[in-house]
C-alpha cells in the first residue's frame, strides 16, 4: 500500500501563520531587479509582469510546438500513453510551482524556467543528444548539450530578450546531477553568463558546474529529477520493459505518486524560510538510489540501445554530412534552407547578424536539434530513399 508523508504539524502551522500575517522571509526573486540584454524593451506592467512576459515568449516560440513529438525516454513505441517531452515540462512546472508556492517564491519565474528548460532538446532523448554532441565535436571541436542549446533557441536563434534570471535557470537545470542542497549563485550580468555558456561549448564538463542564480532556478532543477523518476517507471511498465514491483520502496516510495509527494514534502520541510533548497540525508540517499535503479533497469535497456547504435547513430551521421554539404554548396532546394533557415527568418526579430551567416556547423546543429522524432525519420527517408537503415517501432498490438 502506498505511503505518503506529510509536513510536521510545526512546519505546517509556521507556514500558515506566516502567510496569514505576511511575515515570511522574503526569499523570492524581486522582479524589479530583472536583467535583460535590452533593458529598454519588454518593460513590466500591471498586466504582464517581467516573468509572465518570459512565459509568453517561450510558449509562443515556434520550437515550443515540437515538445509534443520529442522523446522523453522511449523513442520506438507507438503508444499515446507513453510520455513525450511536452508532458514532462508541464510536470516539472507543476511540481516546481507546488514547492515554490509553499516557499513563497516567484511562481512566474519558476514557470518560465520550467517551460523553457528542454526546448533545445534533440529528437530521441539523451541518446540523440549524445550522438549530436559527438558529431558537432568531430566537425567543429565544440560540444552540444541540450540545456545550453535551450538558451540558444530562446536567446540566439530567436532573440527574444528573455531575462537573465530565466535563461540562467534553463542553462543550469541539469536533472542528471542530483544534490542534497542547492544554493543559488547570483549572476551580475550577461557578460558573466555568456562566458559560462561559451565554456560549456569548449568543455562539456563545465555544464555540471553551472549553478542557478535564483532559488526559483534551484527549485526547477530538483523538480526536473522528481518529474522523471517515477514517470519513467510508469512508462517503462507501459512499454512492457519492466514491472513496477521491480523497484524497492525506501523512504520516498517506489511509485510515481509516492515519489512526487514524499520528495516535495521533504524539500518544503527542510527548505522553508531558508536561502537554499534541501533534502534531508535519508531522502537524498533514497533519491540517489531511485535514480541509479532507473539507470540500471530502464535507461540501459539493451534492446533500446541496440536500435540507437544500429540505426539512429549512423542515420544522424549521414544526415549531418549531407546537410553540411548542402550549406557549403548553397543548395537552396535543400530542406535545411526551405524548412529551417527560411522558417527561422519568418520570425521578424532584430538581429545583429543575419541568421544565415551563422557558422555552418552551428546551423546544422540548430536544425537537427530542433527536429521531432517523426520529422527526423521522414527527413532521413527523403534524403536517403535507397538506404537500408530503418527504425522499427513497437506498435499498439505488438
Amino acid at each position: 500500500m502506498p505511503i505518503y508523508e506529510y509536513l510536521t504539524p510545526e512546519t505546517e502551522k509556521k507556514i500558515a501563520t506566516e502567510k496569514a500575517e505576511n511575515t515570511f522571509a522574503l526569499l523570492a526573486f524581486n522582479e524589479e531587479n530583472v536583467i535583460r540584454r535590452n533593458p529598454g524593451k519588454d518593460k513590466a506592467n500591471i498586466i504582464r509582469t517581467a516573468f509572465l512576459r518570459d512565459c509568453d515568449k517561450i510558449i509562443h516560440c515556434p520550437f515550443y510546438n515540437r515538445y509534443a513529438d520529442k522523446t522523453q525516454v522511449f523513442s520506438f513505441y507507438k503508444n499515446d500513453d507513453i510520455s513525450r517531452r511536452a508532458l514532462h515540462v508541464q510536470l516539472v512546472s507543476r511540481i516546481a510551482r507546488t514547492i515554490g508556492k509553499a516557499l513563497n517564491l516567484n511562481l512566474d519565474l519558476i514557470e518560465a524556467i520550467a517551460l523553457g528548460h528542454d526546448i533545445g532538446h534533440t529528437p530521441f532523448g539523451h541518446a540523440g543528444e549524445a550522438i549530436l554532441d559527438e558529431l558537432y565535436f568531430a566537425h567543429a571541436g565544440r560540444h552540444f548539450s541540450h540545456n545550453i542549446h535551450s538558451v540558444r533557441v530562446l536567446d540566439g536563434i530567436y532573440p527574444y530578450n528573455i531575462s537573465l534570471q530565466t535563461l540562467s535557470g534553463i542553462a543550469s537545470h541539469d536533472g542528471e546531477l542530483e544534490l542534497s542542497e542547492y544554493r543559488p549563485l547570483p549572476l551580475a550580468d550577461f557578460t558573466e553568463f555568456d562566458k559560462q555558456l561559451e565554456s560549456c561549448y569548449v568543455d562539456k564538463e563545465n555544464v555540471k558546474k553551472l549553478v542557478p542564480s535564483t532559488l526559483e532556478g534551484c527549485v526547477v532543477r530538483i523538480s526536473d529529477i522528481i518529474a522523471y523518476l517515477g514517470k519513467d517507471r510508469q512508462d517503462a511498465e507501459r512499454a512492457k520493459i519492466i514491472s513496477s514491483d521491480a523497484f524497492d520502496g525506501g523512504v520516498i516510495g517506489s511509485i510515481n505518486a509516492e515519489l512526487i509527494n514524499n520528495l516535495i514534502v521533504n524539500i518544503i520541510e527542510n527548505s522553508y524560510g531558508k536561502p537554499y533548497i534541501m533534502l534531508d540525508e535519508a531522502h537524498f540517499a533514497a533519491l540517489q538510489k531511485a535514480k541509479a535503479d532507473n539507470y540500471r533497469l530502464i535507461y540501459g535497456n539493451a534492446d533500446v540501445q541496440k536500435q540507437i547504435d544500429n540505426s539512429i547513430k549512423p542515420m544522424m551521421a549521414q544526415m549531418y554530412d549531407r546537410l553540411l554539404d548542402d550549406l557549403n554548396r548553397q543548395n537552396q532546394n535543400s530542406p535545411i534552407f526551405r524548412h529551417h533557415i527560411n522558417y527561422v527568418n519568418k520570425a521578424h526579430y532584430e538581429r545583429k547578424v543575419p541568421y544565415e551567416q551563422t557558422e555552418l556547423n552551428q546551423i546544422v546543429v540548430d536544425y537537427i536539434a530542433g527536429m521531432t522524432d517523426d520529422y527526423f525519420v521522414d527527413l532521413y527517408a527523403y534524403l536517403f530513399p535507397d538506404s537500408g537503415l530503418k527504425i522499427k517501432y513497437k506498435g499498439y498490438f505488438d
